[in-house]
């Protein structure tokens, strides 16, 4: 399975160099973390938060770099090969056809991390006030983190895609979850900003390690929660939703129907 994903991975990544000034488009297209960063460090001068300026900075610096290596959109694709019947064909190799996708993300993740590691070098330039060189065990566990947190993402999303089965919009159901991502992942503000009732409870959620989880580890700075306690909750949240894949994906073969099935 290994020799099979690696040659998957080796022709996407062929496919997305053939589209490099796309891909570039798509990371710029994820500057809001940038973005934040110049409002919050702003906030922070006056105001009185558990982060100073610097620390906002790097914070949202790493949240970038973290959204850049976690992004996911296995569902639109999924959704447009049930419709169109593309699945069939799929469904003909001697794979699964998780591993196709999961090799597509990863191939287009190598082509787009330079560009994102250029951008983050533009942007030093421009705002000195954000470099930071990250401790080797912060740098290492974030890194760690951030894989998890795309695994466990690629599963959410490709779990809800097999909605799909049922429904020609499945992706109605990843727009609803991807509000609560938006405020719940510290996509939008550190969870150390949030109120204490708030962030308890979405500390029980998986959003916050998808993102302010991996980020804080690498930026450097106090984890709510606690390291160990972030590894297992995403453990146990991949867990969760990977019974849940495999049940949905037994049933929903069982009545696929699709051009070519």
């Amino acid at each position: 399975m290994l020799r099979k994903l690696r040659t998957l991975i080796s022709v996407w990544y062929a496919y997305f160099l053939e589209y490099r000034a796309e891909v570039l488009l798509w990371a710029l297209a994820a500057v809001l973390p940038l973005v934040l960063m110049g409002v919050w460090t702003k906030a922070a001068e006056g105001g009185d938060f558990s982060l100073s300026a610097p620390e906002f900075a790097r914070y949202f610096l790493c949240v970038f770099l973290v959204r850049q290596l976690t992004i996911i959109w296995v569902i639109w694709e999924f959704q447009e090969d049930v419709v169109q019947g593309r699945l069939s064909f799929k469904l003909l190799k001697p794979i699964d056809p998780s591993l196709d996708y999961l090799a597509q993300h990863l191939g287009e993740r190598l082509t787009r991390l330079p560009f994102g590691l250029l951008i983050v070098g533009v942007f030093l330039l421009i705002y000195p006030q954000a470099r930071f060189v990250p401790e080797a065990e912060g740098l290492l566990l974030g890194l760690a983190a951030s894989v998890a947190a795309f695994l466990l993402r690629f599963l959410m999303q490709y779990t809800f895609a097999l909605l799909c089965f049922w429904t020609e919009r499945g992706a109605a159901v990843e727009e609803l979850w991807f509000v609560a991502y938006l405020f719940l992942s510290g996509l939008i503000a550190p969870l150390s900003v949030f109120p204490e009732a708030v962030r308890s409870l979405a500390l029980l959620t998986p959003f916050p390690y998808l993102v302010y989880f991996p980020a804080s580890l690498i930026a450097g700075l106090p984890v709510s929660g606690g390291v160990v306690q972030g590894f297992a909750v995403l453990g146990v949240w991949f867990v969760v939703f990977w019974v849940l894949n495999r049940w949905l994906w037994r049933k929903g073969l069982k009545q696929f129907s699709a051009m070519g099935a």
